[in-house]
């Protein structure tokens, strides 16, 4: 019995002692594995971290990629016309091969056209963030880059005359033929009296006979020929007055923008004031630096091809047999405000009529205060007898044009009958340089050597 419960009794202390040497081991082995395991779990956290902030930059780039696919589709392929851009290229690719200056001319005419649709749409989804005041002003200045890029490059060329000519025949683009269009469509479209902020119409209209009386005065100075320094009093003039109209013009952006900026504000029917942001219920399509990107994108891609367009001028006019002041005056103002055209007619056809007199007339007083002068400044610095006197039938026509549209805007009203007089007289300016032969075409509308 006693010999039986040994052999338990050893194994009892045998097994106890391996427990309490398993106690001891866990005991040595206690402390190392939990600092191990504690290292391990700090280790961890950063782990957990760095894969969640991998993720949320994966998940950015997604979400910017999609935008950016966005964004192209609605602006790219939404639209039809947009078939006409790789005519644009194509342009390009035919003056490398063989400069054909009608081709040129032709193809860049086509490419340019749905890209200026484009650039007003850009503006008028920017118009949703800024309000109506800043979109117009907005589409009227990018709208007009082409026409100031492009005088630059004349003025490098020494086509001064191609300047005066093109910036000329912009302002009566703008004045008779986009605005007409404006009224005529959105009259057809409403069938009533649409109404517009009539103070503003009388301030841009009292810059615009301004303007013509900077044009004014050095044509007659040099026409009756009663300059103290015959040759040099018309330059010293024309460089004076430029340099106070720039200073007019940046005055009225500050009363537009600034100190009267209420009487800037789009109207409603019955002729309260439209809350800036408010867009009867439309909403934009893309965001606001969405469309600013787009501006820049657009606005570079039209000055690329308008300057193929300006150096294929001369070429076009002797191969289509036409007058140069007619393609300088006429067909090249189109395309440079094709963006306006697109713009104003599009606003006007939603009843937002101060944007589309903005975009249209602003855009003239733009061209007229700020273009030319900055161009006889810029020529001036360049070395270039570039000055206001735009000979007497070009400032005739001008002056002509400035009453009329004056006339039309001051009962601040538009109905489609006052937009179809207005492209009427658009077509009749168009007959009567079709018809003019300018005296200083030979000798200012050459390139310098």
């Amino acid at each position: 019995m006693d010999y039986k419960l040994q052999p338990v009794s050893g194994r009892s202390q045998l097994e106890m002692g391996a427990l309490n040497g398993e106690s001891v081991h866990e005991l040595d082995d206690e402390s190392p594995y939990s600092l191990e395991k504690e290292t391990n779990k700090l280790c961890s956290i950063p782990k957990i971290e760095r894969g969640s902030s991998s993720g949320n930059l994966q998940a950015s780039i997604n979400v910017m990629l999609r935008n950016v696919y966005k964004s192209i589709k609605i602006v790219v392929f939404s639209n039809k016309l947009n078939l006409l851009i790789p005519f644009g290229p194509i342009a390009i690719l035919v003056k490398k091969l063989n400069g054909g200056h009608a081709w040129v001319f032709f193809l860049s005419l086509l490419g340019i056209t749905p890209l200026a649709e484009r650039l007003g749409y850009a503006t008028e989804q920017l118009a949703f963030f800024t309000g109506p005041t800043v979109g117009g002003l907005l589409n009227a200045t990018f709208g007009n880059a082409t026409e100031l890029i492009i005088s630059i490059y004349a003025l490098k060329s020494g086509m001064v005359r191609v300047v005066q000519l093109s910036l000329l025949g912009s302002i009566l683009s703008n004045m008779l033929l986009v605005l007409g269009c404006a009224f005529f469509c959105g009259g057809l479209v409403f069938q009533k009296e649409q109404r517009f902020t009539k103070e503003t119409a009388v301030v841009n209209s009292g810059l615009l006979l301004m303007a013509v009386m900077g044009l004014l005065f050095p044509a007659v100075l040099h026409y009756t020929h009663t300059e103290v320094h015959s040759g040099q009093s018309e330059l010293a003039l024309s460089r004076f007055s430029s340099c106070i109209m720039l200073v007019a013009y940046a005055a009225y952006l500050f009363f537009q923008l600034k100190s009267h900026r209420n009487l800037y504000e789009a109207l409603n029917e019955d002729g309260s004031s439209i809350e800036e942001g408010s867009n009867d219920n439309e909403s934009a399509e893309i965001s606001k630096w969405e469309s600013i990107i787009w501006l820049f994108i657009m606005t570079t891609w039209i000055s690329i091809l308008s300057e193929y367009l300006v150096h294929a001028i001369e070429g076009t006019s002797i191969a289509w047999n036409m007058p140069l002041t007619f393609i300088s005056v006429i067909l090249l103002p189109i395309v440079g405000n094709a963006a306006e055209h697109a713009s104003a007619i599009m606003f006007a056809m939603k009843d937002k009529l101060d944007i589309s007199l903005g975009v249209a007339i602003g855009s003239s007083t733009q061209i007229s205060m700020f273009g030319i002068p900055f161009s006889v400044v810029v020529g001036w610095m360049m070395g270039q007898r570039m000055d206001l006197d735009f000979r007497l039938f070009e400032t005739a026509t001008l002056f002509i044009t400035v009453l009329v549209v004056a006339f039309m805007l001051q009962e601040g009203t538009s109905n489609y009958f006052k937009g179809l007089m207005l492209i009427l007289c658009y077509l009749i300016v168009a007959a009567s340089f079709f018809v003019h032969e300018d005296p200083s075409q030979g000798d200012e509308n050459q390139p310098k050597t």
